[in-house]
């Protein structure tokens, strides 16, 4: 089981950006509990265009307390003065003074997580999610033998909200992430 402390150092609650919220994400962020994490992809962008819209939700998220990773590389998220950087291949070099979350999905990826340092861990899918409607979501007997595998603090991702959120807490998991649920209508 994870240990408390973990609550006073990462959010349990991750907005998840792409395509699919930009349009209302300035107001998703505002509707985050204070403190919230976020993690920029914004994919679809060419270059330009997703530095300067992550410079703006930057901004949004530092006037509500919320931290901001990138799904990108450390030195570009150094760069771009994210608090963090989201992937499972950096390495714990390339990450220090980065906040680190990696995505994982199986037992490998979790090894690969934990060997390189991550700080947070983001297991999917939970549930049949929008984003990758092919995936089967895992049980809760898979859920908690990865959890247990995972040396960080373990973020449930894939169709999750608050509600589906309780039906997790005796798994260990610290917390949840969505798209959808997380972004204000």
């Amino acid at each position: 089981m994870h240990q408390s402390w973990f609550s006073d150092l990462y959010p349990p609650i991750w907005l998840i950006t792409d395509a699919r919220n930009d349009e209302i994400l300035e107001s998703s962020i505002a509707a985050l509990p204070r403190g919230s994490g976020i993690i920029f992809r914004h994919y679809h962008l060419p270059p330009k265009e997703r530095r300067n819209r992550f410079q703006a939700i930057r901004a949004c998220a530092r006037r509500y307390g919320h931290i901001l990773l990138l799904a990108g590389p450390p030195s570009l998220a150094r760069r771009w003065g994210a608090d963090g950087v989201h992937g499972r291949q950096w390495k714990r070099h390339q990450t220090a003074g980065l906040l680190h979350s990696a995505p994982v999905h199986d037992t490998r990826e979790i090894w690969l997580a934990n060997h390189h340092g991550a700080d947070v861990i983001f297991l999917s899918p939970a549930h049949t999610t929008r984003s990758h409607p092919e995936q089967k979501p895992l049980n809760h007997i898979q859920l908690r033998r990865l959890i247990g595998l995972c040396r960080k603090p373990v973020i449930l991702l894939g169709g999750m909200d608050a509600q589906r959120f309780q039906k997790y807490e005796d798994l260990g998991a610290h917390g949840w992430a969505a798209i959808d649920s997380l972004s204000a209508q």
